[in-house]
């Protein structure tokens, strides 16, 4: 009888252990559907977001982790890489895009990037431009990008063409560079408002090129990220 009580306690204990192990097994498989699962809707959203680039014509030419597609002229060591930005602080240098995009050769577009300068700062943006290995680009047009530095054209000019004299955006806040150029036109929006329009004469400096970052002088510490272009007609 107690032998039979035994048996019957044995095979009620084994049952159990059974079931409760089955009861793990099929927990885990499902821990691993949902994070499978988990997995499939991140990439899908990020796949979607890229999608969302792609539909509106932005190419992204910066991948916020090296400067490949980028090339140094002058003082390279100008040009880093942190927290997903272009830190731009040293010698006077440029930082030319020569990377596969339109083979860095472009002629209607439009350029935005986010901007973030530092107190006294001086930077800028050139289009139309090309490589060259010192100096001031001698091709295009610049850009500014400089609003508390002590010369006088503040963010938003095309240097020493059509000037803009009230800085359009603070130190230390990042705001939004939106460069157009369309045919002989350019027209320059700061956080999405146009600030600047121009349209040259017979004798403009507009044709095809790229794009290049200024590193201005050593005393300047100027961030950029989210560095796009998109093609026009």
């Amino acid at each position: 009888m107690v032998q039979l009580d035994l048996t019957v306690t044995f095979r009620s204990i084994h049952f159990n252990v059974s079931r409760y192990n089955l009861l793990f097994m099929i927990l885990r498989k499902r821990m691993f559907l949902y994070g499978a699962l988990l997995a499939l809707l991140v990439s899908g959203t990020a796949l979607r977001e890229d999608e969302t680039v792609s539909k509106k014509g932005w190419i992204k030419l910066f991948d916020g982790k090296s400067l490949k597609g980028w090339k140094a002229a002058e003082n390279p060591g100008t040009f880093t890489v942190a927290d997903g930005s272009i830190v731009v602080y040293g010698e006077r240098a440029h930082l030319f895009y020569e990377g596969d995009v339109q083979q860095h050769n472009f002629k209607n577009f439009e350029f935005k990037v986010d901007v973030m300068t530092t107190p006294g700062s001086n930077s800028g943006i050139f289009i139309h431009t090309a490589y060259q290995e010192e100096g001031w680009p001698s091709k295009g047009y610049e850009i500014q990008v400089n609003n508390t530095h002590t010369d006088w054209r503040k963010t938003g000019s095309i240097y020493a063409v059509q000037d803009v004299k009230e800085a359009p955006a603070k130190d230390n806040e990042w705001f939004t560079e939106h460069i157009i150029v369309k045919d002989k036109k350019i027209t320059i929006r700061i956080n999405g408002k146009v600030i600047n329009e121009y349209t040259e004469g017979e004798n403009g400096r507009l044709s095809s090129g790229t794009v290049a970052l200024q590193g201005h002088d050593p005393k300047s510490k100027v961030f950029y990220k989210n560095v796009m272009i998109k093609a026009l007609p």
